[in-house]
């Protein structure tokens, strides 16, 4: 029988590697689909998923609650991502003409340029879409996770789930019309 996501944060917090391990698990996609959502770019969005679990890792000990291991975590990829945001006005700010600067690649192709206006377009749509909406969109479509996956991580039966991911999908395209 597999342990709950209460359990195995309980033992993380006394210092389970092992269960600590099963909740990256089962919680990465999640994580990774909301800075996705958040940033618009995947590199970045796994650079934060990482960054969201060591900080965890390091505060696991803190969680007071281990039912609410979800929201934890979530809240924690939340502030790593203004961190980050904080970190890259500073170095803009701090250094003109960096090696950062320099090494943003040029423009691709117009087909490319496309694809990329459009992705943008559709996160700005996703982020405008109520929270009840972008997290299973976010798993399905973005981090590719299937429909029992995201029934557990969100804690959602089959039928709710697939109602969501209608609804959101016909929100979706309304805002992509606009």
């Amino acid at each position: 029988m597999e342990e709950s996501d209460q359990t195995l944060a309980a033992r993380s917090r006394l210092g389970d590697r092992g269960a600590f391990e099963q909740l990256i698990r089962r919680t990465g996609r999640l994580v990774f689909a909301r800075l996705y959502v958040d940033t618009g770019n995947p590199h970045e969005a796994e650079d934060l998923t990482q960054e969201t679990f060591l900080v965890a890792c390091r505060n696991i000990h803190r969680l007071d609650d281990p039912a609410a291991f979800r929201g934890w975590i979530l809240s924690i990829a939340h502030t790593v991502h203004l961190d980050a945001i904080k970190k890259k006005s500073r170095k803009k700010r701090g250094s003109p003409g960096s090696f950062e600067d320099a090494a943003d690649p040029a423009p691709g192709p117009s087909d490319h340029a496309e694809q990329t206006e459009q992705r943008q377009k559709v996160l700005i749509a996703l982020r405008e879409l109520p929270e009840d909406y972008q997290r299973p969109l976010s798993l399905r479509y973005l981090a590719g996770s299937d429909y029992d996956t995201i029934s557990r991580q969100l804690g959602l039966t089959n039928g709710s789930l697939r109602g969501l991911l209608h609804r959101g999908l016909e929100m979706l395209r309304e805002r992509m019309k606009t």
